[in-house]
């Protein structure tokens, strides 16, 4: 064991958490997102006794496992409960993920005894506590649909009960770094079926002794023969019609943003490929080895192969994606959302020769300045992404014209677009600082800056400050009129001496008309 300081965020306070020796850091985060909030001031919060909090309990309700049942499952990182399990919470659904890949080996291949096990104990807990919460559970009141059918014999009015609601879900994850274990590329027929099979035993096991309502589609069981063994029996055991059904679970695949997934090491959530051969501290997957080792390369010749120029791996592309997605629908009882194109860029960035765009975060961090200049009020705002980069900027007058706000928004868009596509903030700051037109004067509202020579001249000294770290000085103020100049009406006009004496009215040379 080890512990390590840690905190859910940057802004948040660090804790002492307490993990295996052989796990990454980002379990540690797990364990810190899924600890009750009254116990985070146990220094250091050791994984073993959150662990104690539910699984003793869970335990003394049954007799169809152990104690040490769920202890093995979490140390091999072969399941894990969700965060509403962790903390007690009843507002949200039960749950569990399974990590597919913590049941592949490039030398015994899958283990499929292993992997019903675990499938059976997850079901298993997740009904026990469905029950137990059952009473305590917000939302709807359990009232159950009823419908009424007529016995033509009888004429005795019988009613039916709806199915009931589920008592949880079951989430499959890492699916890409399973199949690497079993020699297989993610971008491919087999790989697909195997992926089917998977996916149609969890959700056979899952739903035995809810009868044949809840049967998924048949997939190729030869594609996994580990599997074809025991699919028929369990394909028998879920079809029968029992006289008391069970509680259905659901199965689907994880999301990302899951701290499960972080605490089981998964390299990809769900039914996503892995997109990159590094992990976070620069080492190659586990993935990565996986599928060097099949190919018969060890990292020597690896390297040596890459610096030929020679590509060993390829990268999954985004129609990968959607062919395992497609693959998968009708297996599991919830498909999450279609991938679209935005979510994983690194895979466009290997088909688009032109740049790819960056998309923002839907929640982003920014500042907003208020200022004005001569009188005239001004609000600058941007977006940040997660690393507190520049990529989103808005420049809006108050009390402008609509053309004025109208070219300043448009110009604002082409900046954002600009960034987002990777152009340089500096070279903007460098065009746009000290440009000279429309309104200029005194600053009010910002002790950085005095003076401003055009809206676009205060903005992006503005960005340069915050962003690049590089504070630019004001432009000369050119506002007082020098005593050579020559004045304007209503102003006292200068007497001159040389008027003749015979003229009525005083001449003025150097009148001069100012519209």
């Amino acid at each position: 064991m080890r512990n390590l300081q840690t905190a859910i965020d940057p802004d948040a306070p660090l804790y002492s958490v307490t993990i295996p020796e052989d796990w990454e850091n980002n379990a540690a985060t797990a364990i810190l997102e899924l600890c009750p909030e009254h116990q985070l001031d146990v220094s250091p919060i050791k994984a073993d006794i959150l662990i104690a909090n539910w699984v003793f309990p869970l335990c003394e309700q049954t007799d169809q496992f152990t104690v040490e049942d769920w202890e093995h499952i979490l140390l091999h990182r072969q399941a894990c409960p969700n965060a509403s399990i962790w903390k007690n919470d009843t507002s949200q659904k039960l749950g569990i993920t399974i990590n597919l890949a913590a049941f592949a080996s490039a030398e015994a291949g899958f283990d499929a005894r292993a992997y019903r096990h675990v499938l059976e104990i997850a079901g298993h807990t997740l009904r026990i506590l469905y029950r137990q919460q059952a009473n305590f559970v917000n939302g709807e009141l359990p009232f159950t649909e009823l419908t009424e059918s007529i016995d033509k014999q009888s004429q005795n009015k019988q009613f039916d009960l709806t199915p009931q609601p589920s008592a949880g879900i079951i989430y499959l994850s890492n699916l890409d770094a399973c199949l690497a274990q079993l020699g297989f590329d993610y971008d491919s027929h087999d790989g697909r079926d195997i992926a089917c099979c998977l996916a149609c035993f969890a959700t056979l096991l899952a739903n035995a002794g809810c009868g044949a309502d809840f049967l998924p589609l048949s997939p190729d069981w030869n594609a996994l023969p580990e599997l074809t063994s025991t699919a028929k029996d369990i394909w028998a055991l879920a079809s029968e019609e029992p006289a008391s059904r069970l509680e259905r679970i659901d199965t689907s695949f994880s999301l990302p943003g899951n701290p499960t997934d972080l605490l089981l090491g998964s390299e990809a959530c769900g039914l996503a490929p892995i997109f990159s051969p590094l992990r976070e501290d620069g080492l190659l997957n586990f993935s990565t080895l996986a599928r060097l080792a099949h190919k018969g390369l060890t990292l020597e010749s690896a390297l040596a192969a890459s610096l030929a120029g020679e590509q060993l791996l390829t990268p999954p592309s985004q129609q990968a994606h959607y062919a395992m997605h497609q693959a998968l629908a009708g297996f599991v009882t919830h498909m999450p959302a279609r991938p679209n194109q935005i979510t994983y860029p690194l895979s466009q960035k290997a088909m688009l020769t032109r740049g790819t765009k960056r998309p923002l975060p839907p929640r982003r961090k920014g500042i907003t300045q208020k200022a004005s200049i001569a009188g005239r009020g001004l609000f600058l705002r941007t977006g940040e992404y997660e690393d507190g980069t520049l990529g989103e900027i808005s420049i809006t007058p108050t009390k402008e014209s609509a053309m004025v706000k109208g070219l300043l928004d448009s110009l604002s868009q082409a900046v954002s677009i600009g960034l987002q596509y990777g152009a340089p903030l500096q070279d903007y700051v460098s065009h746009f600082a000290y440009s000279r037109f429309g309104i200029a004067g005194t600053v009010e509202g910002d002790p950085n800056a005095l003076y401003a020579t055009s809206f676009l001249d205060y903005s992006f000294r503005v960005l340069s400050d915050v962003y690049l770290n590089e504070p630019l000085a004001d432009a000369p103020n050119n506002l007082h009129v020098g005593e050579d100049m020559v004045p304007m009406l209503p102003l006292e006009l200068p007497e001159d001496d040389e008027t003749p004496p015979s003229s009525p009215h005083p001449r003025n040379r150097k009148f001069k008309l100012v519209s």
